[in-house]
């Protein structure tokens, strides 16, 4: 028997047993679907501030959807391929799948996993800087990171078609949920220094590293549906890491891997959709390494490997059954931007007119950056951020549109009334990163709390997704986990082993 025999026949015995003993239900439905968003070679590589572009293909960028049905409500989880999704689609593609599917626009939530090497939906978008100056709309359109306008298009349509796919796909599903545990992957990237301040990525060796600054989340979440055959019809998985490995071309990033690992000990063509937890200060890079950093291939595979078994070990463990309630519900909150210093927006006006290589390409970037949040900043002062709450039985996906400080994240599942709280970042729009208050204290610093037109929410917007999230959740009553059958009653014990030592 191969592993994947293994796994089918563990799986439909559970099943098998859920169903007979009642605690499957016949209300309770679920679907799943993908979609392919491949881009072109010669497409933008999203993931910086300037202009990069895409030479060769590794591996498929899709959308992948899940829908749950209790009998009297549905939502859908959309993973996509990545590096972030504008506002702006995802009220779009919303819209659309009310009208095709009847799903409610806020039971639909979608999220971007940040695979720096998908296709050109973030960055700057089409128009968006229409109403600035000659200068600000070339440094825009021309020198940073732009989105295509048919590729937002083609990524918006297909959202749709996997939710809608997803939707007309629902079976008579038993559901279990759980946790595993993934600690060798993922690391801190922000590390405290000897001077007293915290930079992000000081290098292997740096003498001046005293530790990191911050913790990491391994928790490995988990949701699996298995039809009546004890097949399974698809998963999802949140976990908390940059997709940053980059194997070499146009790639879903690690996650490829995590969905060829659970694919490969379970069915070959099952839909994994991956949600990106909080990461904003968590990636692969291992700073207090002694080691040299593996190539992108072996880096994308040994991260994309290890938390897909550990998914893997997590549905082998899990119960299923009926996983009732679905819920959802959202907020959106307006929270504003941190302007720059006018002197500073003169200065940075005065370098970027100047050649980067005469300024230094860094100096000159940020530069850049600070001309474009003072025209962002002209017409949008402010931001309308959506916090969203969806529930699957006990289980609840806490999401915001940032790349959110991981402490953020362990607070929202410490805090949260659900025994299963999944956050997800980067879903439902994109606000940049948003480091915890202590970021911006004295020691503090680094990239992540940098201004930029990308990252400029005041310093307590973390704060205020954390407290709309927990608000949500404590909205919403967690369904019951379903558990293993109860032991039959005591007769006596194994009469093989009721035994006194025998010496001779």
């Amino acid at each position: 028997m191969n592993r994947r025999e293994f796994f089918i026949r563990s799986a439909a015995a559970r099943a098998a047993f859920q169903v007979s003993s009642g605690q499957s239900s016949s209300a309770f439905k679920a679907g799943f679907a993908e979609r392919d968003i491949t881009p072109d070679i010669g497409s933008e590589q999203p993931g910086g501030y300037g202009k990069s572009y895409h030479t060769k293909f590794h591996d498929p960028c899709k959308v992948r959807a899940a829908v749950f049905d209790d009998g009297r409500k549905r939502v859908a989880l959309v993973g996509v391929d990545a590096e972030a999704i504008p506002r702006h689609l995802v009220l779009a593609a919303r819209k659309e799948i009310r009208e095709r599917s009847g799903i409610a626009e806020n039971a639909v939530l979608a999220g971007a996993s940040h695979s720096h090497s998908s296709g050109p939906v973030a960055g700057v978008q089409p128009g968006e800087f229409d109403h600035a100056s000659p200068l600000v709309r070339r440094l825009a359109y021309e020198h940073s990171t732009a989105a295509d306008a048919g590729y937002v298009e083609r990524v918006r349509s297909e959202i749709v078609n996997a939710v809608v796919i997803a939707n007309d796909a629902r079976v008579e599903a038993v559901c279990g949920v759980g946790f595993g545990l993934e600690d060798k992957v993922a690391y801190n990237r922000r590390l405290r220094m000897r001077n007293g301040r915290t930079y992000s990525h000081p290098g292997l060796g740096n003498p001046d590293t005293v530790g990191y600054a911050g913790p990491i989340d391994p928790q490995v979440g988990v949701i699996g549906a298995w039809g009546r055959d004890g097949r399974l019809l698809g998963c999802v998985v949140n976990y908390a890491c940059h997709a940053t490995t980059n194997p070499g071309g146009i790639s879903a990033n690690w996650i490829y891997y995590l969905e060829k690992t659970i694919r490969g000990a379970t069915e070959p063509n099952v839909p994994v959709v991956f949600l990106q937890g909080a990461c904003g200060d968590i990636t692969q890079v291992d700073n207090l390494s002694r080691y040299a950093y593996p190539a992108g291939e072996r880096w994308a595979q040994f991260v994309g490997g290890r938390i897909g078994a550990e998914a893997v070990k997590t549905l082998l463990s899990i119960t299923p059954g009926a996983l009732p309630p679905v819920e959802s519900g959202s907020t959106v909150l307006t929270i504003k931007r941190r302007p720059p210093n006018p002197a500073r927006v003169k200065d940075s006006l005065d370098l970027v007119q100047k050649d980067p290589k005469e300024v230094g390409l860094t100096k000159w970037t940020f530069a850049k950056e600070i001309v474009l949040l003072d025209a962002m900043i002209s017409r949008e002062p402010a931001v309308d951020v959506e916090v969203q709450a969806v529930q699957v039985g006990p289980a609840i996906f806490l999401t915001n549109p940032a790349e959110l400080f991981v402490e953020y994240g362990l607070e929202l599942k410490k805090k949260s009334p659900f025994p299963f709280t999944f956050p997800v970042e980067l879903a439902n729009g994109s606000v940049g990163y948003v480091p915890t208050e202590e970021a911006f204290g004295p020691h503090g610093g680094g990239y992540e709390t940098r201004l930029t037109s990308y990252s400029n929410l005041e310093i307590t917007a973390g704060r205020q997704m954390v407290e709309a999230g927990l608000n949500l959740a404590r909205h919403f009553t967690p369904g019951h986990a379903p558990e293993p059958p109860g032991p039959p009653p005591f007769k006596e014990p194994w009469s093989y082993g009721d035994v006194p030592p025998e010496l001779s």
